[in-house]
């Protein structure tokens, strides 16, 4: 697969996979599809409308999918899963604690994270700040859950220091990298499990999530939603038990959504294409140019070098913003600019002169 012309400069990256008729400026919430990825989704659609042999979609392709994940996360395709939503993958390390488990979150994370674990009712929650994280976990923690990066304000964990106090501890490890996979290198094999929401940074189609879990942590997580499809011979346990599940992460597959995974192919070999190194160079500079212009209109952005920007105060902005074509998000107070490979810096320029209006 040859790699796209790409450049240095502060132009869209993605050739002609984009055509946003506004100024868009809110992957956090969701991404644009590029447009092989609608192609691929229509072609199943209308295979399936017209009652074809390959309209029931192809397992072939979703083990596309995970492979190509695999690459972006650095590790092997064995130890990807796939699933529909964060909070299902996120569920099923919940229900595999045990009662009275002690779990460290960072204040504020984002529900998803946080909730399958407090509605069991038997577990122990403890919060924190981000910044005081590492230094927060204690040998009766079982486990550290947070995001990569915050949802609310595009804040980085500091990745470093809480793997190397969780192992200190003995404590293990979930990773939420959906507001980071698709711009920021992910090595999964460093944490316990990561969890990605693709709709965002990844491109693709709402109903796509991958999990990854290391072989040690594998061996007590409970594959709650095993069904014919996470046995290690696909196609012989459609009737009674599975005889035998996947030896793989594939036992913890939720039943994959077609028309999602068809997409999620395509997306994914675009990042591939374009590299995650050249799109987080891409993101950091925009985001940096939009911090250092709404400074300069008198606002405090948080400080990070996050692709996600989040200006406390300025949540009340975003009306406006949308009904000057910009699109942003209003998040916890904040507004919040989520920069990706197909914007540019009249992009943000746009956004600063309607701020400055």
């Amino acid at each position: 697969m040859e790699p796209l012309e790409v450049t240095e400069t502060l132009e869209p990256l993605g050739g002609a996979e984009f055509a946003p008729r506004q100024t868009y400026l809110n992957t956090s919430a969701c991404a644009l599809l590029p447009r092989r990825t609608v192609e691929a989704v229509t072609l199943l659609a209308e295979e399936t409308a017209a009652g074809r042999p390959d309209g029931a979609g192809s397992f072939d392709v979703v083990d596309e999918a995970r492979a190509a994940f695999a690459r972006l996360a650095h590790v092997a395709p064995e130890r990807v899963a796939v699933g529909s939503s964060v909070s299902v993958h996120v569920g099923m390390v919940a229900q595999s604690l045990p009662s009275g488990a002690e779990i460290l979150f960072p204040e504020g994370d984002f529900s998803s994270v946080i909730t399958p674990f407090t509605v069991r009712g038997d577990l122990k929650t403890r919060f924190v700040p981000l910044e005081r994280l590492a230094e927060s976990v204690r040998p009766e923690t079982a486990l550290v859950a947070f995001s990569a990066v915050q949802s609310a304000d595009g804040r980085t964990a500091d990745f470093a220091a809480i793997r190397a106090a969780a192992a200190a501890h003995g404590a293990r490890t979930l990773l939420d990298a959906t507001q980071s996979a698709g711009w920021l290198p992910l090595y999964a094999g460093e944490w316990d499990y990561t969890v990605s929401g693709g709709y965002k940074y990844l491109l693709c189609p709402r109903g796509a999530s991958f999990l990854t879990v290391t072989e040690e942590a594998q061996d007590t997580l409970l594959p709650i939603h095993a069904g014919w499809v996470t046995g290690e011979e696909l196609w012989v346990n459609s009737y009674g038990p599975v005889r035998e599940l996947a030896r793989s992460a594939r036992r913890f597959d939720e039943p994959a959504a077609f028309l999602s995974y068809h997409g999620a192919a395509r997306s994914l070999a675009l990042l591939e294409e374009v590299g995650i190194e050249r799109i987080e160079a891409h993101n950091k500079a925009l985001a940096a140019r939009f911090r250092a212009g709404v400074a300069a209109l008198g606002h405090a952005p948080v400080r990070d070098d996050s692709t996600v920007v989040g200006v406390p105060g300025l949540g009340d902005r975003s009306a406006a913003l949308r009904e000057a074509g910009v699109l942003l998000s209003a998040r916890a107070g904040n507004l919040r600019a989520s920069f990706h490979l197909y914007n540019s810096a009249a992009d943000v320029d746009r956004a600063l002169e309607v701020l400055a209006g």
